[in-house]
């Protein structure tokens, strides 16, 4: 991670904070970034994937000289991975799959995701296609500013899901809130940029969907500075969400209380608990 003064080690920039406010910066100025990463988790978005790459190949080079585009393929039933190979298959070099054999579950996505990708930058979506590929862009003119920033977080300006996913959603905002510290505006939004450098010994325990709050804990526990832009969000149009499911909530508040736990009893150990985000070999 790059080196910053003490004020503002571990601290997340706000949303209305100036230095996270979404209007400033012109998108007709931006300069591309020197090489960039995009991933995306699919699990059964066959209806989704290839609009999805097509949309990315041409907006990516709009945004970084070099680039990569990895779909994650979670275990899918409905024809997701045959279509990944074929799309990567068309676009050597560019396109690249990691296949789960079975479901392993979102963060088990994300994680083979964050260790798939070779560049320095790397950003990621879902495979659902509520965000739009060009707002990483948003992410990028937020990196740039002069705080130093590791994680850039998006936050849904206007979230586009069912209601019982936004009851859900505040009760865990506010969770993590009062028992990690972790103040931010939509920690699970799948909106997200890293400086890969800054992941580099960090160390994962969860394989659901409690992973990305888990991350941005581990990276504020150890200094890390976390900022968020606001990034539009749009209704599914196609295939279906799956986050509100009984059993993958179940599973995220006991990864929860078991970080927590841990966290409280000892600190040191629980923060080298799990597995290596990027490869211990790989000296990139």
């Amino acid at each position: 991670m790059a080196d910053r003064g003490a004020a503002i080690v571990g601290r997340v920039a706000g949303p209305d904070s100036p230095a996270a406010d979404p209007r400033r910066g012109d998108p007709g100025a931006r300069r591309r970034v020197p090489a960039l990463s995009y991933f995306f988790p699919a699990h059964n978005e066959a209806e989704n994937i290839e609009a999805l790459v097509a949309e990315a190949l041409a907006v990516l080079p709009t945004l970084a000289h070099s680039f990569e585009i990895i779909a994650v393929d979670d275990g899918s039933r409905d024809g997701t991975s045959e279509l990944a190979d074929r799309l990567a298959a068309a676009s050597p070099g560019i396109v690249r799959v990691v296949h789960h054999r079975e479901n392993r579950g979102y963060g088990a996505a994300l994680r083979s995701g964050l260790r798939a990708a070779r560049h320095p930058l790397v950003c990621f979506t879902d495979g659902d296609r509520q965000f739009r590929v060009a707002d990483i862009g948003r992410l990028l003119d937020r990196l740039e500013r002069p705080d130093l920033a590791d994680v850039v977080a998006g936050y849904r300006l206007s979230r586009a899901d069912p209601p019982i996913r936004l009851v859900y959603a505040r009760l865990y905002r506010l969770c993590l809130r009062l028992f990690f510290g972790l103040r931010l505006r939509d920690v699970d939004c799948a909106c997200k940029l890293f400086r890969r450098e800054s992941l580099r010994g960090l160390t994962l325990e969860s394989g659901g969907a409690f992973l990305s709050a888990e991350l941005l804990i581990k990276l504020q526990e150890r200094g890390g500075r976390i900022v968020e832009i606001g990034v539009p969000h749009h209704p599914r149009v196609a295939g279906q969400a799956s986050g509100a499911d009984p059993r993958v909530v179940v599973r995220a508040m006991r990864d929860f209380w078991w970080l927590r736990l841990r966290l409280w009893a000892t600190r040191r150990a629980a923060l080298r608990r799990g597995e290596s985000i990027l490869d211990p070999a790989d000296p990139s």
